[in-house]
């Protein structure tokens, strides 16, 4: 899920994303905010689908995301791990059980 950027050119702006031209405002529009998730995910060489949070940050503000979060919901629906707020509160051992769990 791409919630509201983290670290935009019109907010809290840090060194590392100077220095590798990671330079983008805080969307205004859902069409910005498509295209700032798209130059992520194009840079990240993700393979996985990604999905937008509204500009009102249902999602972000729902689930504690920022700066990001993993999350494993389960076939019912339901939060079936929560990790603490990354990327330092970040258990990738945990993250894999939880996942291994749901499709075992």
């Amino acid at each position: 899920m791409y919630i509201q950027e983290a670290h935009p050119t019109d907010g809290w702006q840090i060194p590392m994303n100077i220095d590798e031209e990671v330079l983008f405002a805080q969307p205004k529009t859902e069409q910005d905010r498509a295209d700032v998730a798209e130059a992520c995910a194009i840079r990240l060489e993700l393979k996985m689908p990604m999905l937008l949070d509204r500009l009102s940050n249902e999602v972000d503000i729902a689930y504690a995301a920022l700066p990001d979060r993993l999350y494993v919901i389960d076939r019912e629906g339901k939060v079936a791990y929560r990790s603490e707020q990354g990327p330092w509160g970040f258990d990738v051992g945990a993250f894999e059980k939880a996942i291994q769990q749901q499709i075992s």
